[in-house]
């Protein structure tokens, strides 16, 4: 069947004319998955809804219950940076969903895609930074609660620290976080993760992989986990508006399959979300993150064969 893809439509959700963020790459992302001949629609699963009990392993319940009645109240809104409207909260659990199912599906083949997720800047208790709900933070709570995993380790290559998911599991020795990110970039307030790699401006594609070389073998070796979320925002990128480091799309790509084979090298099954990337040009950008599936496409063909 080959590897495992999630998405479903209401990924793209319209927002105000004129916001920045830049919605419309997820269903660019799909169709250039299509198109390229990467997957097939029969490797495509539509995830559901995620319950509110599984967004409260993480959040509060007065969050959850202000953020899906919409009555968040402004500066709170404010500091999620997205208007909120039926239709995004709709599409914010529905993306939680999906990395939920990522997680199972990874579990059941070795490897899985979503073509969505990595919102790690979510607290318990609001949102910041684009971020509503900590998908990678409610997917290993729900694979832990349900006695499906025991260990689960986060590697984070967003080139934003995830803070959210730092501060959340920082005292659950189930898991174990782990991210690079350019340590002159948001948030101005890092959390503590298990392990922190700050990286300097401007760092490129041979500099990155020789670090990420060095540490990740160490540290699936010292976690040893049930269970791998990989987060491969791509805004690493030398033209990201907002990342400061310099990974070229050769780059990003050879990480991916660095991490990717990494992993399954060592039975180490693996659920992938898309985390951030940020570009005037969306068709560019859906390319970018297209690199993760490519990647992974590649490594679940080596490892697992096309059926």
């Amino acid at each position: 069947m080959g590897l495992p893809i999630i998405y479903h439509p209401d990924y793209v959700t319209p927002l105000p004319p004129g916001h920045r963020f830049p919605m419309a790459k997820f269903g660019l992302l799909y169709e250039i998955l299509l198109a390229d001949g990467i997957i097939e629609p029969q490797q495509v699963h539509q995830p559901e809804i995620a319950p509110r009990e599984w967004l409260e392993l993480v959040h509060t319940s007065e969050y959850v219950e202000d953020y899906c009645n919409g009555t968040l109240d402004s500066k709170a809104q404010r500091r999620i940076g997205l208007p909120w409207s039926e239709q995004l909260a709709h599409r914010t659990c529905l993306a939680v969903g999906g990395t939920i199912l990522t997680a199972k599906l990874a579990l059941e083949q070795g490897l899985a895609c979503n073509t969505a997720g990595g919102t790690h800047h979510a607290f318990p208790d609001y949102g910041a930074g684009f971020c509503i709900f900590n998908d990678l933070a409610i997917a290993p709570s729900v694979m832990l609660n349900l006695g499906l995993v025991e260990k689960i380790l986060i590697v984070d290559l967003d080139v934003h620290q995830g803070d959210g998911t730092a501060f959340i599991f920082q005292d659950d020795p189930r898991v174990f976080t782990f991210s690079m990110h350019c340590g002159d970039n948001f948030p101005g307030r890092k959390q503590k993760s298990d392990l922190d790699i700050p990286l300097p401006q401007g760092l490129d594609d041979d500099g990155y992989l020789q670090i990420l070389a060095k540490q990740l073998p160490q540290v699936l070796d010292a976690v040893k986990p049930d269970l791998v979320f990989y987060d491969a925002g791509v805004d690493p990128h030398v033209d990201d508006r907002l990342g400061k480091l310099a990974l070229s799309d050769r780059g990003i790509y050879r990480r991916d399959r660095a991490v990717l084979s990494t992993c399954l090298a060592e039975n180490y099954p693996t659920a992938c979300v898309i985390g951030g990337g940020y570009s005037e040009d969306l068709t560019v950008l859906a390319q970018r993150h297209s690199l993760l599936h490519r990647a992974a496409a590649t490594v679940f063909e080596q490892y697992f064969g096309k059926n």
